[in-house]
């Protein structure tokens, strides 16, 4: 198969500037099992700060006294949702917890379930089931920007520039049994294949709502992403992990560009960046306290996604009638920190074709000095600020044929 130096169909260049202390993320530090990642919820863990003690919890089923939304409402909500706007969304879902509840998603677009050449961003709520704000925030946040793309500019800058895919609930079971496992009582933030753990990696093993995320990605590239977690109030970044296990600021290739998209939550926040603790309101994740397992390293590593952990609630579970205000503290957070793909600082992307039949080709971009490359399967887009030489090159059957020169930029 020949690849033509013309099938590249577009490679641009945009720029533009854009104006407590938890164990939410996954719990402090445990001991390891020999498969190298603690899973359970009944761990003794230790901090610099405090001691934390998961214990296993009894059932408790959450219903509409809560305030919160029930699994059920969720769902309703997710579909008339998908009534309502149905000209900028789509509803699908990715699969099903070990409970059998579906794990809808809202994807809103101009063009929803289309391939573009845009940034595709999602958000993920929910992941630990007593850290249930994130799911409340999301499904205000899918439909704040129905309710206003045609007279905000903002939104209007996410639905015609972008595709932002949101999960409400990544662990709908463990909500209801109002705990931080699955029904299988498995931490799904310690569930994913690890960098430093490659003996754990089969796919088998996991969760059925782990691997629900894992197959998300192999069908859509995700530019950016983030998830929410409640307990603590920061912006928190790769690495999530040490070698050695031990706590230090253990910076990823894109450590730049991670502290700049983890400050643009932060700055938009309410207070979050007024933190005593974290200074602007982020944090590396290794620094505070290294996990293993967790989705953002993953993210990062083998899908090639840009991803945060988001902290939102210094209360897990506050009280419902505490929604409102937390909705207007987080609001501009979320929708800055999706725009910020096609707002601010640098992308690079592009298509690469075959010049016979035109079929989509795998493809990569590699910034000069950040020892990473992001790959993508048909898309290639990365929110790096690229300072540096870039290049874009095309990989077939393992064989590297560069297409077109190395570009300089800036």
């Amino acid at each position: 198969m020949k690849v033509s130096l013309l099938s590249l169909l577009f490679f641009s260049l945009t720029f533009s500037s854009l104006i407590s202390f938890s164990n939410s993320r996954g719990g402090e530090p445990t001991s390891l099992s020999s498969s190298g990642i603690n899973n359970g919820s009944s761990s003794y863990v230790v901090s610099s700060r405090r001691f934390l003690v998961e214990r296993n919890q009894s059932q408790i089923s959450v219903d509409k006294a809560s305030g919160y939304m029930t699994n059920s409402d969720l769902e309703k909500a997710v579909k008339e949702f998908g009534k309502r706007c149905s000209n900028i969304s789509r509803i699908y879902s990715i699969g099903y917890s070990v409970n059998g509840v579906p794990l809808w998603v809202i994807e809103i677009s101009d063009k929803p379930g289309e391939e573009e050449p845009e940034p595709a961003f999602k958000y993920i709520g929910n992941v630990h089931g007593d850290e249930p704000v994130g799911r409340e925030m999301l499904i205000r946040l899918a439909n704040w920007i129905c309710d206003n793309y045609m007279k905000d500019p903002l939104a209007r800058l996410i639905v015609e520039n972008a595709h932002l895919h949101i999960l409400p609930s990544m662990n709908p079971d463990g909500f209801s049994m109002r705990r931080r496992g699955n029904a299988n009582n498995i931490d799904l933030n310690r569930d994913f294949p690890d960098q430093f753990f490659p003996m754990n990696s089969d796919m088998y093993t996991r969760q059925p709502e782990t691997r629900a995320i894992i197959n998300w990605l192999r069908e859509i590239h995700f530019t950016a992403s983030a998830s929410l977690h409640g307990g603590a109030l920061v912006a928190n970044y790769p690495w999530d992990g040490t070698e050695d296990k031990r706590k230090y600021y253990y910076s990823c290739p894109d450590d730049d560009t991670f502290r700049f998209l983890a400050s643009i939550y932060s700055r938009s926040h309410h207070n979050m960046s007024l933190s005593k603790e974290f200074p602007g309101g982020i944090t590396n994740g290794a620094s505070w306290y290294p996990i293993y397992g967790g989705m953002q390293d993953w993210n990062y590593i083998y899908a090639g996604c840009f991803e945060l952990t988001l902290e939102i609630s210094d209360n897990k579970w506050p009280n419902a009638d505490e929604l409102p205000i937390l909705w207007e503290y987080n609001k501009m957070s979320l929708l800055n920190l999706a725009a910020s793909l096609v707002k601010v600082g640098c992308r690079i992307h592009g298509r690469i074709f075959s010049s016979d039949r035109g079929r989509p080709l795998p493809g990569s971009i590699i910034i000069k000095g950040i020892n990473y490359t992001g790959k993508c399967i048909r898309d290639v887009e990365l929110p790096r600020k690229c300072k540096k030489l870039a290049c874009l090159v095309c990989f077939i059957k393992c064989t590297l044929w560069r297409v077109g020169r190395c570009t300089s930029y800036l």
